[in-house]
């Protein structure tokens, strides 16, 4: 039970990654390219693994918030630059979760997903704002990951997949033609620096101390971040079990692959997998929200305490901007919107990786909890391969 409590800090930063611009990503990766994208999947937890493990070792040494170290050994306008940076992130995360919490629950209950919005957001503003924000938030998504995790091994179980050429794909890097957009969306739900930098906040939220970093690191960091990555490679799976070639170009539908629970569930399989979903961008909507209200607050010098009413202004406006585009692209393709929105995720990133890997490599800060060589590499090859991603997007956008 001692070990059980420093659980969810990492579970926060875990839902941030498997929000429904997620899951449509691997739905989309499984349809129409099978296996050949799981790699993806991989190493990017990898990767994610390395830097939320980073930002938390960096919260455990430094007096204040990451912003606040990075202004204070790199300078003011760093901290200023991070904390917009994740504000901006959050933005296009929003944009993603909004849709799909109003898909999610129109192919439960009928009618446009667009005007269910409204609803999923007044529902997470009402948790948000509840007393003992920070509890209710971490329990709530300690549940709602949990819950996912079974319902996505059931569904890998039960769609019987090519576990061998599952495990080729998961090893063996392959970039299918035509694949755009989506590489860059999964990477950037996948490989989530924004969420990573994040996560050294709920771990001081949380009040972790120095002295329990292993304790943490192995029941809450490892195991908080790679169980995305794993049900993230099952939806994988499981689409390209279920639904090879489905869509053409365009990939499978959610409606479609809601229909993989049907040979064990009967009719209620495609209500279970939609409740999941909507569930999945709820739990997201919160971590996502959060953080982009903590760090745009923070890095306006206001402060980082939940509590503080600049912060709940910032959450406000984090799931407002979500639902008023939303609401405007009435009428767009919920799937390609939620896509966009995931890769737009990207651009920023380079700039917080950086930031953090200096911080991280400052022996007067970290002193034993300093980056270890092993962990230079990892982080390096992180930092090249997000920044060969915000490059695709740019080609794939411009030209």
């Amino acid at each position: 039970m001692r070990l059980l409590a420093l659980m969810g800090p990492a579970f926060i930063v875990g839902a941030w990654q498997f929000g429904p611009g997620n899951l449509t990503s691997a739905v989309q990766a499984g349809s129409r390219f099978g296996y050949s994208l799981i790699w993806v999947i991989a190493v990017s937890t990898v990767l994610m693994l390395v830097y939320a493990d980073m930002s938390i070792r960096i919260a455990l040494v430094s007096r204040g918030s990451v912003v606040e170290t990075i202004k204070e050994q790199l300078g003011r306008w760093s901290g200023r630059i991070a904390g917009f940076g994740v504000f901006a992130i959050t933005l296009m995360f929003s944009v993603g979760n909004a849709v799909g919490s109003g898909l999610g629950l129109s192919l439960v209950f009928g009618g446009s997903p667009t005007w269910w919005t409204p609803t999923c957001t007044a529902v997470v503003v009402a948790i948000l704002f509840a007393r003992r924000l920070y509890t209710v938030i971490e329990k709530l998504v300690l549940v709602l990951v949990a819950i996912m995790a079974v319902s996505f091994v059931a569904t890998a179980i039960v769609t019987r997949p090519d576990w061998g050429a599952a495990a080729t794909g998961s090893v063996v890097p392959v970039v299918p033609a035509g694949v755009g957009l989506l590489i860059v969306a999964l990477v950037g739900t996948n490989f989530s620096i924004n969420a990573a930098f994040y996560a050294g906040y709920a771990s001081r939220e949380r009040g972790l101390r120095r002295e329990q970093y292993r304790q943490t690191t192995l029941v809450d960091t490892i195991p908080g971040i790679v169980a995305p990555g794993i049900m993230t490679a099952l939806v994988i799976t499981a689409a390209a079990a279920v639904l090879p070639g489905a869509g053409g170009e365009e990939g499978a539908s959610l409606k479609q692959f809601s229909a993989v629970l049907t040979p064990i569930a009967g009719e209620a399989g495609q209500t279970v997998f939609s409740l999941g979903f909507t569930g999945a961008a709820i739990s997201a909507m919160i971590a996502n929200a959060t953080a982009g209200g903590t760090l745009l607050s923070d890095g306006l010098g206001y402060g980082n305490r939940l509590s503080s009413w600049k912060v709940r202004g910032g959450i406000l406006g984090v799931l407002g901007f979500g639902a008023l585009v939303t609401v405007l692209a009435h009428g767009a393709s919920p799937i390609q919107l939620i896509i966009a929105a995931q890769a737009l995720t990207v651009v920023v990133v380079p700039i917080l990786a950086l930031l953090m890997l200096i911080l991280a490599n400052r022996s007067a800060l970290m002193g034993d909890l300093r980056n270890t060589w092993w962990q230079n590499v990892l982080s390096a090859i992180g930092l090249i391969a997000i920044a060969a991603v915000c490059y695709q997007l740019i080609v794939t956008a411009f030209f």
